[in-house]
Parts: C-alpha cells; sequence; structure tokens
C-alpha cells in the first residue's frame, strides 16, 4: 500500500504523459526502476521523503533536527537546545522529539562517539517514531536487508542494541509501549538502514555554504546527515548512472535523469564515489553492499 501510494505521488507530480517510472523485478539484481516513457536529460523524474533521517552527530545544532536544512540566521530551538527551522518543522518531530527528551541519551552517545558510529542515530529517532505513533515497528521491511556475516559485526549490534534498550529502560517506558524492541528488530532495522542510507549533501546555494561544505569535507563530515527513502532504495546501481539524486534544500530526494534515457530503460544510480578505480569500486561495492558489480564500464575495466 506504501509502494502505491508512493507511485501515485509520482505520477501525480508528472507535468505531462504517463508515470516517468515503474518498480518491477530485474533479471539478476531484484526489484529495480524503469523508465515508462523516454526521458529527456535533466528532467527531474520524482522526489522522496525519507522514512527515517537523522543530522550528523557533529551538526545537530547547525542542521534542522528534522528535515537537516542547514541553518541560515535565526531559527527556533527546542526545549533541548536543538535547531528546527520552522514551525512545521518543530511539529513534524514533535511525537519522536517528546519521546527522546523523556530519556537521558548521554551513555547512548558516548558509545556511539567512541566508536564513530551514524546509523544506531537513526535507529533510535526509528524506536521514538514508533513509541510515540508516528511509524510502524516494521516499516523498513520493505527494504532490502544486508548479507551478515555471523561474527563480530552481530556482537557489536547486540553490543548497541543494550545501550539503547537500558535507555528507554531507565527512563521509565513501560514495557507494553517497547515490546517491538527486541534484539532481532535492532539487527533487521540497523542491517537495512546501513545498506540502504543515503548521505544527505546539500547543494551549495551559497558562498558561505560552500565554504561551510569545504570545512565540513575537512573534518571528515561533509554530510549534513543521513536518510533511508522508499522509492530510491529501488534503484540498483551502476558504475556510469544514467540517473542522480539531488538533495537541494533539505532531506527531500530528488531524482535526476543524467542523460536521455528510453522507455523500458532500467533507471541506475551510483551508490559510491564514481572517479574511483575500478578495483577500488570493487571492493567498496562488495565490503559495503555485499555485491560485485557486472556494469559495463567495470567490464571494461575502467
Amino acid at each position: 500500500m506504501l509502494l502505491r501510494r508512493c507511485l501515485l505521488s509520482t505520477a501525480a507530480a508528472a507535468a505531462r504523459g504517463p508515470p516517468p517510472i515503474r518498480v518491477d523485478l530485474t533479471e539478476s539484481a531484484g526489484r529495480g526502476v524503469f523508465a515508462t516513457r523516454p526521458i529527456p536529460t535533466g528532467e527531474f523524474l520524482h522526489s522522496a521523503q525519507p522514512l527515517v533521517c537523522h543530522p550528523s552527530p557533529s551538526l545537530l545544532h547547525e542542521v534542522c533536527y528534522s528535515c537537516l536544512r542547514r541553518k541560515a540566521g535565526a531559527g527556533r530551538a527546542s526545549s533541548g537546545g536543538y535547531y528546527f527551522c520552522s514551525d512545521a518543522c518543530r511539529e513534524h518531530a514533535k511525537g519522536f522529539h517528546d519521546v527522546e527528551k523523556n530519556a537521558d541519551w548521554s551513555s547512548f552517545e558516548d558509545h556511539c562517539s567512541s566508536r564513530g558510529l551514524k546509523y544506531p542515530y537513526m535507529v533510535k529517532r526509528l524506536a521514538c517514531m514508533v513509541i510515540s505513533g508516528a511509524a510502524n515497528a516494521d516499516c523498513l521491511n520493505i527494504l532490502q536487508p544486508a548479507r551478515l556475516h555471523q561474527g563480530t559485526l552481530i556482537e557489536v549490534m547486540e553490543e548497541e542494541f543494550e545501550v539503547l534498550k537500558s535507555t528507554f529502560r531507565k527512563a521509565g517506558f513501560q514495557e507494553e509501549v517497547t515490546t517491538f524492541l527486541t534484539k532481532e528488530w535492532y539487527v533487521n532495522v540497523l542491517t537495512r538502514i546501513r545498506i540502504n542510507a543515503f548521505r544527505i549533501e546539500l547543494v551549495a546555494r551559497s558562498y558561505e555554504d560552500l565554504l561551510s561544505s569545504a570545512a565540513a569535507s575537512v573534518s571528515c563530515d561533509a554530510s549534513v546527515g543521513n536518510a533511508v527513502y522508499m522509492l530510491p532504495s529501488f534503484y540498483n546501481h551502476d558504475c556510469d548512472p544514467n540517473t542522480h539524486i539531488v538533495w537541494l534544500e533539505n532531506v527531500d530526494a530528488k531524482l535526476k535523469a543524467l542523460r536521455n534515457i528510453e522507455e523500458g530503460e532500467e533507471l541506475r544510480i551510483c551508490y559510491i564515489d564514481t572517479s574511483m578505480d575500478v578495483n577500488a569500486r570493487q571492493r567498496i561495492l562488495a565490503d559495503g553492499f555485499g555485491f560485485e558489480c557486472h556494469c559495463l564500464r567495470c567490464l571494461s575495466g575502467d
């Protein structure tokens, strides 16, 4: 039902003709997104709002806690000190943020900070959304799960889960509202986030934004945050993609055609930095996403 609503929304947004995309099975890569009509270079295909997102830990007071828009002038701070760019964003975040404010997250944040973790913050936010009634516990099940190897990774996830569970318990949340929060749920959600999350890098709109982005790059934190989406997660990878995701002002993703696309052609994005050589790309895709790329560019050795 969620997928149907998303596609209907995309169709309604089309300026003319039939819906520009459809989701279907590919021959070898599971689900994929295909063009339903010729698409010219530069056309914006659709936009997508995140299922869950979270600012980069180092930028919690510099970007909107809800939509990740960069801070510009006077904003609206919550009682917890986080920045909201508008009353609408503050209201949108009210459910999960009210839950967050009832707990002491210092142990959880220390745990994540000392280990350089970012995705557990997204699991924490999703858990707060579920407790507040803003999301269903199984809302990420539609996303592709990661292939996990038993061992150290599972043990690390279990440790993170215990810290999260303990935080809710110490805050006095009753078992009936945290029944969903099991070790299995945590691992299931985190593995899906790890393989489907996008780094949100906003397009610089001013010289000041450009300087800010450059400074963030030096500190290895160029993104304003991370997010997972439904429809964009169905796009498969290609090292020479025909489609690109851009973020203009906030976390809302916009899909854009990089070249002319034929009707029936699969739309693909690149999951990694396209400037890397073939060996580096293959290593990162294997380690981070669990597959070997057989696109034309990789097959040619480029």
